[in-house]
């Protein structure tokens, strides 16, 4: 075990890092942990068919598995070596990154309409905030009831991101059509809530991705609408219209086909399974969403004429 005097220095460390930069900060924090996983020696893992029932869901993922933990045991397992410890890092640094990184580059001054940039915050947020729950208690105590609440915040995070995501981006399309405008906000929010309900009572990963099918054709509308230019919006933004949903459908996919693991079980036990890939997916899609959103708030990219008027 690791004294509290190394403990005490290596915070100080981060203190006086972070007084220097944000970045430094980052830095410093994934030193500690990589210096306190040196010294901490975590349980003994468990193997597929030793793991709990509900936590075997993954045929090709063969060892590595947290044994029943309490919620303190739960937070310790971020100091050492499992399966999910790759999952939990990747979905957590892009939450930390995301929540001080974004609302500096988000041009607020630029916007009228506040709750634009508000709702693109939390669509970026809620994934990533949703999967570290999921992924670092899912061995609870509390045992499947715990678990299936867990997925479910899992599952909410990720309609968040297509649901809040979506808002700006009907709103500058039609920016110029207030009443089909309103109509067409209250039809997504609509859509979307049935896609959630949808998502969250599915009973395989398969179903769940159906969920999002009419969420996705919705979106693609807009697509089409900016692309004929009938619709409002950064004509620059368009690419990564397209990207960032192309790449919500590619993690997915990947997610579902358990790729790579399947071609060789045991290989990916602990890196590159596909939660880590599907994050991968679901990050770039959050800089996307960005790359999306924020083109939109200058008013001279918009071939609306109208925009100059609105302050976006």
């Amino acid at each position: 075990m690791v004294s509290h005097k190394v403990l005490v220095a290596i915070i100080l460390l981060n203190v006086y890092i972070g007084v220097q930069s944000v970045f430094y900060l980052f830095g410093g924090v994934i030193l500690s942990v990589l210096f306190i996983m040196a010294f901490l020696n975590g349980p003994r893992l468990l193997d597929w068919a030793s793991s709990p029932p509900h936590l075997q869901f993954n045929k090709y993922v063969l060892t590595g598995y947290r044994p029943i933990s309490s919620v303190q045991d739960c937070i310790r397992s971020l100091f050492y070596l499992h399966n999910e410890l790759g999952n939990i890092y990747t979905h957590g640094i892009p939450l930390v990154c995301f929540l001080v990184l974004l609302p500096l580059n988000i041009p607020w001054s630029q916007i009228s309409v506040t709750w634009l940039g508000v709702v693109h915050f939390l669509a970026c947020l809620s994934p990533q905030l949703g999967s570290v729950l999921y992924h670092l208690f899912m061995n609870h105590e509390g045992g499947e009831p715990v678990y299936h609440t867990l997925l479910k915040l899992d599952v909410c995070g990720i309609c968040m991101i297509n649901t809040l995501g979506a808002l700006p981006i009907v709103y500058v399309t039609l920016l110029c059509y207030p009443f089909v405008r309103t109509v067409a906000l209250l039809v997504y929010i609509l859509l979307s809530s049935h896609a959630i309900y949808c998502a969250v009572t599915a009973r395989s990963s398969v179903r769940r991705m159906r969920s999002f099918a009419w969420q996705a054709l919705f979106r693609f509308s807009f697509f089409l609408l900016r692309w004929v230019g009938v619709g409002g919006g950064s004509p620059t933004s368009l690419r990564y219209f397209l990207t960032m949903d192309a790449l919500a459908v590619l993690g997915g996919l990947i997610n579902i086909t358990r790729i790579p693991e399947r071609f060789r079980p045991g290989l990916f036990d602990y890196w590159w399974a596909p939660s880590c890939l599907c994050i991968g997916a679901c990050w770039t899609t959050c800089c996307g969403s960005t790359a999306t959103t924020v083109p939109q708030t200058d008013p001279h990219s918009c071939p609306c004429p109208c925009v100059s008027t609105t302050g976006l």
